[in-house]
């Protein structure tokens, strides 16, 4: 019997308003995925708990473990630095759950950089004139930050070639389903359980022809 026990690390991103957060949601709700937390230097907000949302860390504690490598990737953003732990990352994986990833393009090729392995979609809207309806139905941009949202997409959307597999988010459930197949897919992919093929062949032989 091949012996799936490890899991995938699976990175989603895309430009803002395709709806990353959305799709990532439905995953969680639908499989036993762990959503992996950030570590940030930025202070708390109101409701924020240390660990769940974030791993809350002075600058010196997160300098410190970009020395030790500790991260898959990080990033400085508005003055904050933020990055994806590396250990908690991969003892999930070891221990045969899948890992969500929502982070930006600059981040997710980063991670691919370090781990390339992992499962890389990105989630594309199915048009930009949709693109541009989602951002302004948030009802908090202002002209100036939504047409560099929109500038920064079309340049984002370039990126889509570095990516494994690009989803249209049309319909939420549909670009989930089409996610689940996937990772299912991924599974059973050679490179990913030869060495338990070859560790079982007789075990797989004897299944199919004696039981």
């Amino acid at each position: 019997m091949v012996n799936e026990t490890k899991g995938l690390l699976v990175v989603i991103s895309g430009p803002s308003g395709a709806g990353k957060g959305t799709i990532c949601k439905k995953l969680m709700e639908k499989n036993n995925f762990w959503l992996s937390v950030s570590a940030t230097t930025r202070s708390p907000r109101a409701g924020e708990e240390n660990a769940k949302s974030y791993y809350f860390l002075t600058r010196d504690e997160f300098e410190e473990k970009i020395k030790c490598n500790d991260f898959l990737e990080y990033a400085e953003v508005y003055g904050n630095l933020y990055g994806t732990p590396r250990s908690s990352v991969m003892e999930m994986i070891d221990n045969g759950k899948n890992v969500i990833l929502e982070i930006d393009i600059q981040g997710a090729l980063k991670v691919k950089e370090a781990f390339p392995e992992g499962v890389f979609i990105f989630i594309l809207p199915p048009s930009m004139e949709e693109l541009k309806n989602r951002i302004i139905g948030r009802g908090s941009e202002t002209p100036e930050s939504l047409m560099t949202r929109f500038k920064s997409a079309y340049k984002e959307i370039n990126y889509v070639s570095k990516y494994n597999y690009a989803v249209v988010n049309d319909e939420v459930a549909l670009a989930v389903e089409k996610i689940q197949g996937i990772l299912v897919a991924e599974k059973c992919r050679v490179d990913r359980i030869k060495e338990d093929i070859l560790d079982n062949k007789e075990g797989i032989v004897h299944e199919q022809f004696y039981d």
